[in-house]
C-alpha cells in the first residue's frame, strides 16, 4: 500500500498533520505538536506499542499539548513511516528515536511510554545512564506494556507471529485484526469504532500487515535483555509515574505491584474498567493521571 492508497479520512487528516524525518533506516512518521500556552515544560516525547502507532494518543493529544509540545512518531514498520527489509527489534527503534530526537534539536524530555514504547523506552533510559544519550529525561510515564515478561499473558495470536518465519505473508485479515484490538480492551463490544477503524489502512500502509512476524521480533530481545530494559526502567533516577488499564489481559496489573516493590516511591494509578489501551478506552481519566505525573503539584 502506498502514499496515495490510503482511504482513510482520520488517517489522511492524521498524516497531513504531521512531516517525515529521514534517518539511515528510512523515513519516520512525526507528529510535532506545539503548545498552545506553553508554560515552560520540557517536550512530551511519546512512544507507541506493537502492533499499532501514534495515532493509538490521538484521543488524548489535545489535552497532552494543552501546555507543553509533544513529539509522536511512526517507529520504521509501524504506521505511516518507512517499511524497509530488515530486522525489526528494540535497539533499531531507540536508534530511530534518537535520530528524530537530534533532528528536532531535543535536550530534555518527559517520556510517555506504552506497550512495546516501554520496552524502548527502557533501552533509551539504559543508554542514558551508560552516558550514550544526546537527551535527558526528566520525568515520564509508564503504561500497560510487559516490562515482566514472566507475567505477560500472550495472545494466541501473539504466539502464532512469534512462531512464524520472517517471511511476510497474508495472514491478517481486516476483521480479524480489529477484534484482535478490540479483545485487549475492557469492554470489546464497545471498543471506540472511530479509533479502531483506521488502524486498518495504518497497519497496511506500504504492506506493513505483512510485516508483523518481524515486527513482533522486539519480544525475543525482551527474552535475551531482561534485565537491561527492566533494570533501567527500575533504576533511572527521572521521576517515575505509571498509570495502567487494570483489565489488561496481556500486560497484567500484576506488574505494577512487582515495580512497586523494585522502584520505592514510584506512583501509581490504577484505571478501573480499562484495558491494554487507556489512551483509546479512557481518555479523560488517562491524561488527567499522566498530566498530575509530569506536571505534580505536591
Amino acid at each position: 500500500m502506498g502514499d496515495d492508497d490510503i482511504r482513510d479520512e482520520a488517517v489522511e487528516a492524521w498524516r497531513a498533520a504531521g512531516t517525515y524525518v529521514s534517518t539511515p533506516e528510512g523515513r519516520v512518521f512525526v507528529r510535532d505538536v506545539p503548545a498552545r500556552s506553553h508554560d515552560g515544560s520540557p517536550p512530551l516525547l511519546v512512544v507507541h506499542g506493537f502492533p499499532t502507532n501514534s495515532f493509538d494518543f490521538r484521543p488524548v493529544l489535545d489535552r497532552l499539548s494543552e501546555h507543553r509540545r509533544v513529539v509522536l512518531i511512526d517507529q520504521l514498520g509501524f504506521g505511516l513511516s518507512d517499511k524497509p527489509d530488515r530486522r525489526y527489534g528494540i535497539h533499531l527503534h531507540a536508534d530511530t528515536i534518537q535520530a528524530v530526537a537530534a533532528h528536532l534539536r531535543l535536550h530534555t524530555v518527559d517520556l510517555l511510554t506504552h506497550d512495546m514504547g516501554d520496552s524502548v523506552g527502557g533501552e533509551l533510559l539504559a543508554r542514558s545512564l551508560e552516558g550514550r544519550s544526546d537527551f535527558t529525561v526528566r520525568r515520564r510515564v509508564l503504561t500497560n506494556g510487559s516490562i515482566y515478561l514472566d507475567l505477560a499473558q500472550l495472545t494466541v495470536g501473539q504466539q502464532l507471529l512469534m512462531s512464524l518465519p520472517d517471511e511476510a505473508a497474508d495472514l491478517i485479515e481486516r476483521d480479524g485484526y480489529l477484534a484482535s484490538l478490540a479483545n485487549t480492551m475492557a469492554d470489546p463490544e464497545h471498543a471506540p469504532r472511530e479509533e479502531l477503524d483506521p488502524q486498518w489502512a495504518l497497519l497496511c500502509h506500504d504492506g506493513g500487515e505483512r510485516l508483523l512476524p518481524r515486527t513482533i521480533r522486539y519480544l525475543e530481545d525482551r527474552r535475551a535483555e531482561e534485565r537491561r530494559y527492566t533494570g533501567a526502567i527500575e533504576e533511572h533516577p527521572s521521576e517515575l509515574g505509571v498509570v495502567w488499564g487494570t483489565e489488561d489481559p496481556i500486560a497484567v496489573v500484576a506488574m505494577t505491584d512487582r515495580l512497586a516493590a523494585a522502584r520505592p516511591h514510584v506512583r501509581v494509578t490504577r484505571l478501573e474498567g480499562v484495558g491494554h489501551y487507556p489512551m483509546v478506552e479512557a481518555p479523560d481519566r488517562f491524561a488527567e493521571a499522566v498530566l498530575r505525573y509530569l506536571d505534580p503539584t505536591d
